[in-house]
This record gives C-alpha cells, sequence and structure tokens, in this order.
C-alpha cells in the first residue's frame, strides 16, 4: 500500500496545495496532509485552524486525511508509516530548495523517498505569503484559496472598529 505525505504550513492552504492533493490521491493509496506547527513562521492561523480548513477542503477526497505535527518531516513520514514525502513544485526556485531538502531527508532516512508533483500551470504563481497580501488589501480571494479561507482572512485584514 502506497503512503506519501504532504507537509508544509499551509498557512494559509490555497487551491495550488488542493490540486496536488487532489491529483496525489490518485497516484497514492494514502495521501496524509501534514500540517507544520512552526511558530517561528509567526503564522496567520493556529495550526487547529490549518488543519480545519484542510480537513473541509479536502472532505470529499476518501482516501486523504489531515494532521498536525511539529519536528522533522522525515521523522513524520517514518512514525505515520509513509514511504514517499509529496512535495509540489511551481517554478524552478522551488526545485533548489526541494532538492536540498530532499537529499537531507534521504540521508536520514534512505526508506523514504521524495516524489515532486508539478502544480498546474493556473496554480504555479499562487503562494501563501501572495494570498496574505492580497488579503491585507482587500482583494478578491475567491480564485485563489477556498471560500472558508477566503472569509477568515477578509475578517483578519477587516480593520477593527
Amino acid at each position: 500500500m502506497s503512503h506519501a505525505l504532504y507537509p508544509g504550513t499551509f498557512d494559509p492552504v490555497h487551491r495550488g496545495h488542493l490540486d496536488v492533493v487532489e491529483r496525489a490521491s490518485r497516484i497514492f493509496d494514502r495521501v496524509t496532509v501534514a500540517v507544520l506547527e512552526n511558530p517561528s513562521k509567526n503564522p496567520v492561523f493556529s495550526a487547529q485552524e490549518r488543519v480545519d480548513f484542510l480537513q473541509e477542503a479536502l472532505s470529499e477526497l476518501q482516501n486523504v486525511s489531515v494532521m498536525r505535527f511539529d519536528g522533522l518531516t522525515v521523522e513524520c513520514a517514518k512514525n505515520q508509516g509513509a514511504s514517499v514525502i509529496l512535495r509540489g513544485l511551481r517554478a524552478v526556485l522551488d526545485f533548489d530548495y526541494e532538492v536540498q531538502t530532499a537529499m537531507m531527508n534521504r540521508h536520514l532516512e534512505p526508506s523514504v523517498e521524495t516524489f515532486f508533483l508539478l502544480t498546474k500551470s493556473r496554480y504555479a504563481y499562487i503562494s501563501s505569503s501572495l494570498v496574505k497580501q492580497l488579503a491585507k488589501f482587500d482583494a478578491p480571494l475567491d480564485d485563489f484559496v477556498p471560500p472558508s479561507v477566503a472569509k477568515a482572512l477578509k475578517r483578519l485584514s477587516s480593520p477593527k472598529a
């Protein structure tokens, strides 16, 4: 049984992330989306909120689960019984970083492979950072994030009375 772990901060989750998970769910028997609890990144949403957004957006995919984790991704993969770490790639810039990480993970745990999946071209320019910037300036978000995320971002960016 093939099991892939898709780790990330997902702050916030966007349609590019969801595309990678949906397509991976057709390749692997199981996909676990692992939300990194990394407070040093100063996330906009708590780890639990990010898990909730992902669970809602991915609820129709029967072989996909969502969890929180802290620590090394390769250790999370081992603990979950995943033989693959899934990474989405948008551009060459992503590739350089991801290859370094994959090589380190292979050094730490040779039994866990890294699987790169290119995002669809319509999502190649989307990033969580850009989505947060758009929200800050009250730009439309529906093309980039699920409705619940758009609503939460608008709530956060609206001026306090």
